[in-house]
């Protein structure tokens, strides 16, 4: 069983430990990584990657089928991101997944980018706009790391 923290009582769930493993690939990329952001209202990712060139990716991880089977939002996230991608274990039927969709098979150790998905490259607003909010929530996360008393006002 994984743990989140050193002597920590708190058990990561499956997804965590997916986003976990994807994080730890995508930092030997160059990549910097945050688990569930909100690029706006009703969405939440399982994990944001922003790349060393600036580009951003996005990554579901799913579990199981059914976890797979009632995520109805999915979609919805293809517009913040220049690359979306599905990170599943090695026992996940890969033939559910939509094929022109990124795939890493993770565990919580690591992972393996197994296909590329389309790039769709965002608009340079919506570019800022999520680096701004990237950077924004990874700071915010840091500081409360370092004060869990520090009041952050909420935009």
């Amino acid at each position: 069983m994984a743990y989140d923290a050193p002597n920590s009582p708190i058990p990561l769930q499956p997804g965590q430990l997916l986003a976990r493993g994807v994080a730890r690939h995508l930092a030997s990329l160059g990549f910097a990584c945050l688990e569930e952001l909100i690029p706006t209202r009703g969405l939440r990712v399982d994990l944001m990657a922003l790349g060393p060139k600036g580009e951003i990716w996005i990554v579901e991880c799913k579990s199981s089928r059914a976890d797979y089977m009632s995520d109805c939002k999915w979609q919805g996230y293809l517009e913040w991101a220049d690359r979306f991608f599905w990170a599943v274990d090695a026992d996940f039927d890969t033939d559910l997944l939509p094929a022109d969709m990124g795939l890493i098979i993770a565990d919580g150790y690591g992972a393996e980018l197994m296909r590329m998905g389309y790039e769709t490259r965002l608009a340079a607003a919506r570019r800022k706009k999520m680096t701004h909010l990237f950077a924004t929530h990874a700071a915010r996360r840091l500081q409360i790391l370092k004060d869990p008393h520090t009041c952050i006002i909420r935009d």
